[in-house]
């Protein structure tokens, strides 16, 4: 019965912000204040931010439920305010998680957009596609398929939380809608 439910979907609705909503800027420094903290206590298990991926949790929730805009804000200002704060992702990985991070901004607000449903699935398609997106970014810089490899593999629960999680929050937030003011 779950199994069914989380595959199938439940329908969803997404709030495109426009750039002259403060809504827009709010949420885009709420969802990054939690990509600040969610990542600054992962960070405390040894390689805790290569195996559990937190700084891209809350740029797919941002992303899903409130467009590509907020996503994207959130994609970039994340991972700089991170590093300038704790070192976390380091100077030298900044491109590939801001690369990885708006690819994730474009997946799931497109996925969202286009089929007006969530479900684990739609999750898992979304977090497929920025890391396969990312990965061939981090692969035409990098030129080494064994590390590009090797951060996918150590990745995975971190792909799978972002999954479960993302759905989870996400369903509590499917029927959540902005009062207009016109």
């Amino acid at each position: 019965m779950i199994s069914e439910i989380a595959l199938r979907g439940y329908h969803f609705r997404s709030d495109e912000l426009s750039l002259k909503k403060i809504q827009l800027y709010t949420f885009a420094l709420l969802f990054s204040a939690g990509n600040l903290i969610f990542p600054y206590i992962c960070h405390s298990v040894p390689n805790g931010g290569k195996i559990l991926l937190p700084l891209f949790f809350f740029t797919l929730i941002a992303s899903y439920k409130f467009g590509f805009k907020t996503g994207l804000l959130t994609a970039i200002i994340s991972p700089i305010l991170n590093n300038l704060l704790f070192g976390n992702p380091p100077s030298a990985m900044l491109f590939d998680i801001i690369s990885k991070s708006i690819f994730l901004a474009i997946a799931a607000s497109y996925i969202s957009n286009k089929t007006k449903k969530i479900s684990v699935l739609l999750l898992a398609l979304v977090v497929l596609s920025y890391q396969f997106a990312g990965s061939l970014t981090q692969l035409i810089i990098t030129g080494s398929f064994e590390h590009v490899y090797s951060s996918f593999l150590i990745g995975i629960p971190g792909m799978v939380l972002q999954i479960v999680f993302g759905f989870v929050i996400l369903l509590f937030l499917k029927d959540y809608e902005f009062k207009n003011d016109k």
